[in-house]
């Protein structure tokens, strides 16, 4: 398997990952374990809220993202780790049986002038459903090394 370093990532379009299918049981786990709210856990309280329904958590499909992330790329890449998200927007809601797929740009690579060995390469996330719906969207920098070293000791 090949090992994405910094110079693999260009400004633009990086790729399209997906789709994960999402479960109503996967919604509920989820929820009673981390978000325990009623619109992510009983059906009828959920028709009464704002939400007009049962759905996932923001934070489910923040982590849902995290791991299409990881399987797309990240899991394959030279990452040394995040400093944080830049921004997160949830968007419209997480509904049981929804099929998502990420599309995947890179806003920004540049050399980190603390360590010139790594670089820092942000991205920027968008998780749609099947019917095209923008349903969350994120931007994080990942800090990468650079291939075979490049800059060390400059």
């Amino acid at each position: 398997m090949t090992t994405l370093t910094f110079e693999d990532f260009k400004p633009g379009r990086f790729g399209t990952f997906g789709p994960r299918h999402v479960s109503r049981e996967e919604i509920l786990a989820f929820a009673a374990e981390f978000d325990p709210q009623p619109m992510h856990l009983d059906e009828e309280a959920a028709k009464k809220s704002m939400l007009r329904g049962l759905s996932g958590s923001g934070w489910h499909l923040g982590s849902l993202m995290m791991r299409m992330l990881f399987d797309g790329f990240i899991g394959r890449t030279a990452s040394l780790g995040s400093p944080g998200v830049n921004e997160m927007r949830w968007v419209a809601p997480l509904r049981p049986g929804d099929d998502l797929t990420l599309d995947v740009d890179v806003v920004e690579a540049r050399v980190s002038k603390s360590r010139p060995e790594t670089g820092i390469v942000t991205f920027k996330g968008t998780i749609r459903n099947a019917r095209g719906e923008m349903l969350c969207e994120m931007e994080s920098p990942i800090i990468v090394s650079r291939r075979d070293g490049a800059g060390a000791g400059n």
